[in-house]
């Protein structure tokens, strides 16, 4: 009995340790950025997404698919031109799965497949573009690449992200071409931007001068008409000082004949007075050591006062006075109304005077000049 026991507790072990292998194996895990498969018999049951699954060990698999962006790098080959410059080219394909389903059942090797089309495809795009163009049209070339594998591979369920041309390697003697194209192309335009700045500067001088040149003809054209205003506003200045002046000397001249007038009147004064006093001026004239008097010639108020006074002279003259003067005044010149008294006086004065001096002075009597020593009746200007 004790040994049917122990054998039964045996069985029973190994039956609950095959159980749970058999529960352990048929647990799976899917990560987040996987999906999976499930088979069943080998055939399609369902797409799991991530978390706990559970299967039947031996009947079900799990197959689970990277859902994550991958990269696949091309090797390099060998490409011609359409110029005829073998240049040997590599790129990088990115990829990512959108149906793990297809991408495990449409194709078996989805790495290789993909290699191998876009070696393929780079000949065929490369080829048909210049060397030139190859370098200067890498986003055109990526661009055809993508579009080509992406509609290649959509069958697939993958989607192509984008294709990158890493590198495009010519030949060493066409690069040591290309060197020495860019380095003339550099020459060029290190010549064409040293002409060009020296071209700019030039102008920019000769705009520089010219405005200075400006500036300075302004400057003097400014100054020339400030000095003229200045100018005339001093001679308009003086020219009033001046008229100022004249005009108070004038006034002060006015004054002091109307007070010598207004003096003569009041003191009744007549004309025999003023030729006594008119002769008395010409007798100091006649002093001096000048040989010629020129006395005004408009003298017939004078004149016509001598003849009232001729028998003041006939009393009054010494003869033998060493002062007495000769006047001699010719009597065309004299006034009509005062002719015969000029001719009178002149007779008597050669009567009571005595020989001429030595030098005797005689009086020059030019025309049309007036009298200083008769003052001109009020309201009557010189």
């Amino acid at each position: 009995m004790g040994s049917t026991g122990a054998a039964l507790f045996g069985i029973l072990l190994i039956i609950a340790l095959v159980a749970f292998v058999y529960v352990a194996a048929g647990v799976r895990i899917v990560r987040p950025y996987q999906r999976a498969v499930i088979e069943r018999l080998g055939k399609y049951k369902e797409t799991a997404d991530p978390g706990l699954r559970l299967i039947l060990p031996f009947i079900e698999r799990l197959r689970a698919v990277d859902m994550r962006e991958q990269v696949i790098d091309v090797p390099p080959q060998e490409v011609i031109t359409q110029d005829n410059v073998a240049v040997s080219v590599d790129a990088v394909v990115y990829f990512e799965p959108t149906d793990p389903q297809r991408l495990l059942y449409n194709i078996s090797n989805f790495i290789l497949a993909v290699t191998k089309l876009a070696q393929t495809n780079l000949r065929n795009v490369i080829g048909e573009m210049s060397l030139d163009e190859a370098f200067t049209s890498r986003e055109r070339v990526n661009a055809a690449l993508r579009q080509i594998l992406d509609d290649a591979t959509d069958k697939w369920g993958v989607r192509v992200v984008r294709v990158e041309i890493q590198r495009i390697d010519p030949p060493a003697d066409v690069m040591h071409a290309m060197h020495e194209q860019m380095k003339a192309e550099r020459t060029r335009r290190a010549v064409v931007t040293e002409a060009e700045g020296s071209r700019e500067a030039a102008i920019t001088r000769a705009e520089g001068e010219k405005q200075s040149q400006i500036l300075q003809a302004e400057g003097v054209r400014q100054r020339d008409i400030l000095l003229a205003e200045g100018e005339a506003q001093a001679v308009r200045t003086r020219a009033e000082a001046e008229q100022f002046r004249q005009e108070v000397v004038a006034e002060g001249e006015a004054h002091a004949i109307e007070s010598v007038y207004s003096a003569i009147i009041n003191s009744g004064t007549d004309d025999r007075v003023i030729a006594i006093k008119y002769l008395e001026a010409l007798q100091g004239i006649a002093n001096g050591k000048a040989t010629k008097i020129f006395v005004p010639a408009d003298m017939s108020a004078a004149l016509g006062s001598i003849g009232g006074i001729a028998e003041l002279l006939r009393g009054g003259v010494d003869p033998e006075d060493p002062e007495a003067i000769a006047v001699v005044v010719p009597t065309a010149a004299a006034a009509p109304m005062g002719a015969a008294a000029t001719r009178q006086a002149n007779r008597e004065a050669a009567r009571r005077s005595p020989a001429p001096p030595a030098a005797p002075s005689s009086v020059v009597q030019p025309p049309n000049m007036q009298s200083p020593m008769i003052p001109p009746p009020p309201g009557q200007r010189y």
